[in-house]
């Protein structure tokens, strides 16, 4: 018997999206600086393949109990293929073609899916109308606070759409992944198990396009953000998304990319030393009353406190 997912996120909940949003956040820019040296299927393999051995080795430290039954494989399978293979292959490539900054907004488009996939295939996740107005006030604010730049070239429209397909693929894994609640797995297995899959799948085929990566070629640059792409944006990120995903369900977990393209602006800020603008700042107030309406804590207790007996 599976436990009883809390749809409404407390304080737990609320600190880990935010620290996944910034891992995943970083993972633009990592992606941005490792193109200069890679191309897609390389750092995607590459980026699973490291973050594989990471998962792994803590299991093996922890002395966690490594699955042996088919069906959980088999599930691994398919969680890593739209979880992994899938969106970080459309993301990266998308990446080749627009900035980190659109790929962040278009991938901001996930809630909208969840929703749909959520409310179709999950039984405790219906959505109701107050949670999606928040998700259309917090998408409306993250396209306020970036911008999508107009650009009718064929090239730039395809793989926009890309990052947007990279998002429905995240949809379909954060409903797949419910699953793994009744199986009691660790969250470092499941991590473990989604990579160890989606590398599988991935070697061959980016051996076969752009052949053994030559890591003399690479920038000192390339390689730390290799590191940190793979340890921490994947390894570290999975292990609290799976967290996330087992407590507050497939619909919470999706106002991570709401956070994303905040958590890329305000570290912009911190280590660019980029400034904020009232567009920005207009853009964040957005996107809290967003997550505030979606959460819905907040609402709910401004209606009771304004009824009538």
């Amino acid at each position: 018997m599976s436990t009883k997912i809390n749809t409404v996120m407390g304080v737990k909940e609320w600190l880990m999206l935010i620290i996944l949003s910034i891992l995943w956040g970083g993972s633009f820019f990592f992606v941005e600086v490792i193109l200069q040296d890679l191309s897609a299927l390389t750092i995607v393999t590459l980026r699973l393949l490291l973050a594989t051995f990471v998962l792994w080795g803590v299991a093996l430290y922890l002395n966690l109990q490594v699955p042996k039954s088919a069906k959980i494989w088999l599930a691994f399978l398919v969680m890593g293929l739209l979880n992994n293979a899938i969106p970080f292959t459309l993301i990266v490539w998308g990446q080749t073609q627009i900035a980190s900054s659109l790929a962040s907004i278009l991938n901001a488009a996930m809630p909208f899916f969840t929703v749909i996939v959520a409310g179709l295939w999950l039984a405790d996740e219906r959505v109701g109308t107050l949670k999606i107005i928040g998700i259309c006030i917090g998408f409306s604010g993250v396209v306020l606070m970036i911008g999508l730049p107009a650009n009718s070239n064929m090239t730039t429209v395809i793989a926009q759409m890309a990052v947007l397909g990279a998002g429905l693929s995240y949809a379909f894994a954060s409903a797949y992944g419910r699953r793994f609640q009744a199986m009691t797995i660790s969250p470092i297995i499941l991590a473990a198990g989604q990579t160890s899959t989606s590398s599988l799948l991935m070697l061959p085929i980016a051996y076969s396009v752009d052949g053994a990566p030559i890591m003399g070629n690479w920038s000192i640059e390339t390689i730390l953000s290799i590191i940190a792409l793979a340890v921490l944006s994947t390894a570290v990120a999975y292990v609290l998304y799976f967290k996330i995903l087992s407590s507050a369900g497939a619909v919470n977990i999706s106002l991570v990319t709401l956070l994303v393209p905040i958590s890329a602006i305000l570290l912009g800020v911190v280590i660019l030393n980029e400034t904020i603008t009232t567009i920005h700042l207009l853009g964040l107030s957005m996107i809290a009353l967003g997550l505030s309406a979606i959460d819905g804590r907040l609402w709910r207790s401004k209606q009771d406190n304004s009824s009538f007996d």
